[in-house]
């Protein structure tokens, strides 16, 4: 099967502050599964490292207050055609990004403050049906693929 990674999970160094860290149980996924190394971020044109950028509303800004929001959503559209063009139906995308987070977000106040919500390719990638898990929920994602198998 193959499924979608963000790249910063598969230790690429590619976050807004130019780490990256094998996530625990992403090797062991690695061993059954195909997976396809995605960083929304810089498929949208951004650099790395870059200054961080939270969701306010349907937009992302980041700290200086500079509007990255078609940066963002262009590299959502990249990440769709590649889950398209790999048949992805799973994604493991890195939790509370504004690009990835899936369920939980930063509320834009850069204070830390956490509220419901996606990131832009989250929230894109749910429009294609592809289930999303962040990198805590990996032994979830472990069950939902024993399911499909029996």
């Amino acid at each position: 099967m193959y499924i979608l990674v963000s790249a910063c999970l598969l230790g690429l160094h590619c976050r807004y502050n130019e780490k990256g860290e094998l996530a625990p149980g992403i090797r062991e996924l690695m061993e059954d599964h195909c997976l396809i190394p995605v960083c929304p971020e810089i498929l949208g044109g951004l650099p790395t490292p870059r200054t961080p950028a939270e969701r306010m509303g349907e937009r992302v800004v980041n700290r200086l207050g500079e509007d990255v929001t078609e940066q963002y959503r262009k590299g959502a559209e990249e990440a769709a055609h590649l889950a398209k063009l790999y048949g992805c139906g799973i994604a493991v995308l890195k939790e509370r990004s504004p690009s990835c987070g899936s369920g939980v977000i930063y509320d834009g106040s850069f204070t830390g403050r956490k509220i419901p919500g996606d990131g832009v390719t989250a929230a894109r990638l749910k429009e294609m049906d592809v289930q999303i898990f962040g990198e805590s929920e990996i032994s979830r994602l472990w069950d939902a693929l024993r399911g499909k198998k029996e």
